[in-house]
């Protein structure tokens, strides 16, 4: 998978156009347009900045956690997909589980 498919992916997945990538990244949206339609190639900082908007690392991006299993996978993206307030009360939530 390529880096524009990652990004449409990603922002599939959160329901979210250009613009809002472009809003939560800070990085102008006739940038991001240009990586659809010039092919072109982000920045180092343009990478991680769109990965800070996601909630997720580089890693993540390129899917090389590979020591995670599907499941995993499925859970650590609906979890970057939630507002902070959902993050924090399904971690809440799952602290009630932990046996000690």
């Amino acid at each position: 998978m390529n880096f524009t498919e990652n990004i449409t992916r990603l922002r599939t997945m959160r329901g979210w156009s250009e613009y809002k990538l472009s809003v939560q990244s800070g990085i102008p949206q006739s940038t991001i347009s240009s990586w659809y339609r010039k092919g072109a190639c982000p920045s180092v900082a343009s990478l991680e900045a769109v990965c800070k908007a996601f909630g997720i690392t580089v890693a993540q991006f390129y899917g090389e956690d590979s020591m995670l299993t599907d499941e995993q996978k499925q859970l650590l993206d609906a979890f970057s997909c939630m507002a902070a307030e959902q993050r924090q009360a399904l971690l809440t939530l799952v602290a009630t589980f932990k046996q000690e």
